[in-house]
């Protein structure tokens, strides 16, 4: 997998390369690239497809302890990301964090097309039972290592009020440990996701909300239609705050949109694609 250095550290990729649109599909937190795993061969037949792995909890490389690990910061890290890349044109899509949400009226020139799927928005923050047990663990010394521990054993990381409240599918032990592994093993790991859980403020995706009438490029929001986690009335609000959006509806699927229905978040991404050309596309 190929790495980038980046001002707040080094990460991994992937990319499949290819003269294709480009595709830049964002993780969420605890996550990282094999979540899009069964998107990505959809794609890569028509688009340039980019996965990076944010430090945001399942990344393998500790970030600098200088680096800047707010909300903010690590959506700026992706935008240096794909400045780096000299990534244009790209159709940024959003699973589960709000990341994408922060660049909108920032750091947003060079997304044409912006997909928010099933993700932290506006009041739900944080979202469910899930995040609020991680946002108490992160500001108790030592209560992120102890939260942690229960993903060695899958079937509690499977409980409803854990993981598995985010999957409609039964999630695999090897995806479990992958996800889990660095938290559970690094330290440093640990320390980059305790700072960006802390350092979010409650209001942070409720404030950025606002500079989302300001996006009048093409916009999907793609909700799992069973989603408990991030509720698909949160989706249809963003929606309409959104000037050039349409709102669907995943089925099968709950926050895990990617890895619960990938043939139908697949075929509404070709769909968005479609029909909403850029110049040189058509």
């Amino acid at each position: 997998m190929p790495e980038i250095e980046l001002s707040a550290g080094t990460i991994d990729y992937q990319d499949t390369g290819g003269d294709g649109p480009v595709m830049v599909l964002a993780h969420g937190l605890g996550f990282d690239e094999s979540v899009w795993e069964e998107v990505v061969p959809g794609l890569r037949a028509d688009f340039r497809v980019v996965v990076p792995v944010l430090p945001i909890g399942s990344h393998r490389r500790p970030m600098r302890p200088d680096a800047n690990l707010t909300a903010h910061g690590v959506a700026a890290l992706l935008a240096e990301f794909m400045e780096r890349l000299d990534l244009r044109d790209v159709t940024l899509v959003q699973n589960d964090a709000g990341t994408a949400q922060l660049l909108v009226g920032v750091r947003d020139q060079r997304i044409a097309r912006l997909v928010l799927t099933s993700c932290e928005a506006l009041d739900n923050y944080p979202p469910g039972i899930q995040g609020k047990l991680l946002q108490w663990a992160t500001r108790i010394p030592g209560g992120l290592f102890l939260l942690v521990q229960s993903f060695r054993l899958p079937f509690l990381a499977r409980m409803p009020v854990s993981l598995g409240g985010m999957a409609k599918k039964r999630l695999p032990k090897e995806l479990i440990a992958r996800w889990y592994g660095p938290l559970l093993t690094d330290s440093a790991i640990r320390r980059d996701l305790a700072r960006f859980c802390r350092s979010t403020e409650p209001d942070c995706y409720l404030k950025a909300a606002e500079n989302l009438p300001s996006f009048t490029r093409p916009a999907l929001v793609a909700w799992g239609a069973e989603d408990r986690m991030m509720p698909p009335a949160t989706g249809r609000r963003l929606a309409e705050l959104l000037p050039d959006a349409r709102y669907v509806e995943i089925p099968d699927a709950r926050t895990l949109v990617p890895f619960d229905n990938p043939g139908a978040l697949t075929a509404e991404l070709r769909r968005f694609v479609e029909e909403n050309p850029l110049p040189g596309e058509d």
